[in-house]
């Protein structure tokens, strides 16, 4: 009984860590409607600026608990400069544009720490004072954890004097209820976004400072504990804090005693919980009806035709890609081959969002579960390239299948965290199941048949299958079934109204979003000869989203221009120093100075040079 007593206790401390990185998350949401991806990236520099502070004091007790509150402080303020320079901006746009936006500030934040503190990890000192262990029912518990599970409830205890017993506490809750009404009233908006943002950055620059003396301070901790982090934001319900404290005792308790029971799970228990959480209840545990969605923005703007010249252009780029083999080399074909994969599985996402309405930050479940099901039908099944080529797909719709039926029925930043759950627990599973998909060892030796294990051969199958998807999704787009997803894209409410069964639509797309993704995963699984976890993971889903912002999500031309730009620049970029730096500030660029995109800048040309040689003509 007292060893369970002791990982109760390591579970309430690591709550309480978690507590203070997902409380200012739901503050920031709650007031500003912005998804953070950069909350972690806050969460580091509060550990490192800690590390700094308190290891050149060196003044002891005092020094040490002032390096916390300093790093609070300056993190704060970093936070209010990224609020007033970027994300002021974004308040009003889709989430989409917010998450991208967020992400190319980590890899901006992630590329000024390496420059600053470099790339090895450090090993920060101990609290002092609370440095040792006490026995308690004959386990050693460590003095700094009891002094964390302390922590956690006196911050909750703060903020909730701050909000119910101060006028700018109230306003908050006000603007976290109706932001608009707010404003109607006289309250000066920019000043209380900022100020909450100030608060949400403070409180995860906390949480990392404290972070110290239980871990090293590394590159590596703003990714590993931002997906957590909105795990518990999103289980207690966005903009709620009792309830991300809650839920981060609920997701710590239960991790400490899963370890024990099944340490596998561990990975994925945390998602697990929330897909429950939010099949059964999906707005979270405190939240309410609405609150996972971002703030009204505009009309979404029909998707364009593409212009005659337009189709001219591209059937000339196709024509040219076609044609290259018999100028390119081996490597310009393989990039090639990533171009296709890539804007096949950008065309299938923007189908999900710009078409059917539905944001997903996990599509690259549907994409990993392709390859891998391609690759194990070669491996396991013993088929050949032809039975791999239709079992990726296949398995590609089967779990869009599944995972659709629950994600079809939420909406907003819910839905979106859905299909991240999905990703992560498909990503686990993929991980952890050595035996059958090989862990973190992948998959091996899924070559190309041997009439089509040239280069040259791969490349034109995959033409002929990417762009043979790309030109169904089109016909899709323009049949009834399209014009349905998109009237319920913009009006679900008039949809139904009409009797139109909304979500079994939204099924189907859904689905064949996932069926197209797959498609592109196994294409993938064949040029690279082999599979790993990774093609499931997060950062997989990100580019997906960067190529349909980059390109534009009103255009149907978008995806396909995001997709290749997005493959030129990550191969040039990835070759210099500092390559995060630059590509995030290439999104940033995008996100606020095109955000229609690279379909939309052409169009605007476009519109300008007809304006300029009608307008000479007349003269």
């Amino acid at each position: 009984m007292s060893f369970y007593f002791a990982q109760l206790l390591t579970g309430l401390a690591n709550a309480s860590s978690l507590f203070l990185i997902a409380c200012g998350l739901s503050i920031i949401f709650g007031v500003t409607r912005i998804v953070n991806f950069a909350h972690g990236s806050l969460f580091m520099l509060g550990a490192y600026i800690a590390y700094s502070v308190v290891t050149r004091l060196d003044a002891g007790v005092f020094g040490f608990w002032f390096g916390m509150l300093a790093a609070a402080l300056a993190v704060g303020l970093v936070g209010l400069a990224m609020e007033f320079l970027i994300l002021r901006r974004l308040y009003r746009a889709p989430e989409l544009f917010q998450l991208v936006a967020t992400f190319g500030l980590v890899l901006v934040i992630q590329d000024v720490a390496l420059a600053i503190w470099g790339a090895a990890d450090l090993l920060g000192p101990r609290a002092p004072g609370l440095a040792r262990a006490v026995r308690i029912f004959g386990e050693p518990i460590p003095q700094y954890d009891l002094a964390l599970i302390g922590i956690g409830p006196l911050v909750l205890a703060g903020i909730w004097l701050l909000f119910h017993r101060t006028r700018w506490g109230i306003l908050v809750r006000a603007a976290t209820q109706d932001r608009d009404m707010v404003g109607a009233l006289g309250v000066n908006q920019n000043w209380l976004f900022s100020a909450a943002f100030f608060l949400g950055a403070a409180l995860a620059g906390l949480g990392g400072a404290l972070q110290i003396p239980r871990e090293a301070v590394s590159l590596q901790m703003d990714l590993n504990v931002i997906a957590e982090a909105f795990v518990v934001v999103v289980i207690g319900g966005m903009g709620s804090v009792a309830g991300a404290f809650v839920a981060a005792v609920l997701i710590s308790v239960l991790n400490a005693f899963a370890v024990l029971v099944f340490p596998q799970i561990s990975i994925v228990l945390p998602f697990v919980v929330m897909a429950v959480v939010l099949v059964l209840r999906p707005h979270g545990l405190f939240g309410k009806p609405g609150s996972g969605h971002g703030a009204p923005g505009e009309p979404e703007a029909p998707l364009r035709h593409m212009s005659g010249r337009g189709r001219m252009a591209l059937a000339a780029l196709v024509l040219a890609m076609l044609a290259s083999p018999a100028v390119a080399g081996d490597f310009t074909l393989i990039l090639l081959v990533d171009l296709l994969v890539a804007m096949l599985f950008a065309a299938s996402l923007h189908f999900l969002m710009g078409v059917g309405g539905m944001v997903s930050f996990g599509h690259a479940a549907f994409f990993g579960i392709g390859a891998y099901g391609a690759a194990l039908a070669v491996k396991t099944l013993g088929l050949g390239m032809g039975g791999a080529m239709l079992a990726g797909p296949l398995a590609g719709a089967l779990g869009a299948l599944v995972f659709g039926w629950f994600c079809v029925r939420l909406s907003g930043v819910y839905l979106a965290m859905l299909t991240l759950a999905a990703a992560q627990i498909v990503w686990g599973i993929t991980f952890q199941w050595q035996d059958v998909t090989g862990g973190d060892d992948g998959i091996l030796g899924v070559w190309p048949a041997p009439w089509a294990s040239s280069d040259t051969a791969y490349f034109y199958l995959a033409a002929a299958i990417c762009l043979g998807g790309i030109w169904a999704l089109r016909r899709v787009v323009h049949s009834p079934f399209g014009y349905l997803l998109r009237g319920g894209r913009d009006s679900p409410v008039r949809a139904e109204a009409i009797g139109l069964d909304l979500r079994r639509h939204q099924w189907a797309g859904f689905t064949l979003a996932g069926t197209l993704a797959g498609l592109a995963g196994t294409v993938f699984a064949f040029s690279k000869g082999s599979v790993f976890p990774d093609v499931l993971g997060i950062a997989q889903s990100v580019d997906g989203l960067i190529m349909v912002l980059l390109g534009g999500i009103h255009a149907l031309a978008g995806p396909l221009l995001g997709a290749g730009v997005f493959v030129l620049i990550e191969d040039w970029v990835s070759r210099l120093d500092f390559w995060r730096f630059i590509f995030g500030a290439i999104i940033l660029a995008v996100v606020l100075l095109a955000p229609d995109g690279l379909a939309g800048g052409l169009e605007r040309l476009r519109r300008l040079l007809r304006r300029t040689t009608g307008g000479g003509a007349a003269r």
